[in-house]
């Protein structure tokens, strides 16, 4: 008589149970995994080979070894296949850290006239240079072959990512100072609502500005045409312009209240920022301290009082 078949305790903490389940929903996970993860999830429910096995049409033998993989190595070690013997890597490993550094240089620095690699030019270069450099296993290197390594060191030499440079040595300073500045801008209104009025106080009036010069103003030469039925479905512009110049926009908004501030002007000049200024000014009362935030930097204006 067979020997009784003995259950194996399969123990999935919340945070595995949790990304298997979203790994069982994806739909751009192998198959493979897919069926190892429901059949973990389905043991966890029910702790029987055979009734798993049932549950999904598998054999219960692969319902058992997938079960013990995952007590033996963890449950997200179970769901990919295990290394398979094979003939040994043509492609040494100088030759490939020779093809990675050569995919960390711009192509224009070698003389092509693109400025980025493509894998197809990574691969035809490699394949004309690589022997000359000691690396005779790059003769015969195919695209796909140039794909997986790079792949495999997540060198994608292809895109452009951009980023900003730090250039200015009081950044950390002016950072805080913002910050401080936005900290007292959610007290504000934390009182407001409180107190149920639009402002706490007059006391200040805490104002982000920024411009915006250049703006072209162009207006149309026909007017637009309305929707109609069965015909057009969205409005209808033509595509001719006239030109009206630039014009420069400067704007403020009352990080309290929500108030924009704004001027339009034909020119960029520093007596446009005064009258901004002045705009300002008169939108206050006078015992109101204005508090200008520009150029990642706060700074107050001095108002002279009104009579």
């Amino acid at each position: 008589m067979a020997a009784w078949r003995r259950a194996i305790e399969l123990s999935l903490g919340d945070a595995d149970t949790a990304k298997l389940r979203s790994i069982a929903q994806s739909r751009t996970e192998p198959a493979s995994r897919v069926e190892r993860v429901r059949i973990l999830l389905a043991y966890r429910e029910d702790p029987s080979f055979f009734a798993v096995g049932r549950a999904l049409g598998l054999h219960h033998q692969t319902v058992q070894r997938c079960v013990e993989r995952a007590v033996a190595e963890g449950p997200l070690a179970a769901l990919d296949d295990r290394p398979r013997p094979g003939r040994e890597p043509t492609i040494t490993l100088e030759a490939k850290a020779w093809l990675v550094s050569l995919a960390c240089r711009k192509a224009k620095d070698l003389g092509y006239p693109h400025e980025l690699w493509t894998t197809r030019l990574l691969a035809r270069h490699a394949r004309e240079h690589g022997p000359a450099e000691g690396h005779a296993c790059l003769a015969n290197l195919a695209q796909g072959t140039v794909c997986k390594i790079l792949d495999q060191e997540e060198v994608k030499p292809h895109k452009v990512r951009y980023y900003l440079e730090q250039r200015d040595p009081d950044f950390a300073e002016k950072m805080a100072e913002v910050l401080c500045v936005y900290r007292q801008v959610k007290i504000l209104k934390q009182a407001a609502a409180a107190s149920k009025k639009k402002r706490p106080s007059d006391a200040v009036a805490i104002i982000s500005y920024d411009e915006k010069p250049g703006i072209q103003a162009i207006a149309t030469m026909a007017p637009d045409l309305p929707p109609e039925p069965g015909a057009h479905a969205t409005f209808a512009r033509e595509h001719e312009y006239k030109r009206h110049g630039t014009v420069s926009l400067l704007a403020g908004i009352d990080l309290v209240t929500g108030k924009v501030h704004a001027l339009v002007k034909d020119r960029h000049r520093s007596r446009e920022f005064i009258e901004f200024l002045e705009l300002l000014d008169s939108a206050y009362p006078a015992p109101t301290a204005i508090k200008l935030i520009l150029d990642n930097h706060s700074a107050h204006i001095s108002r002279e009082t009104k009579a």
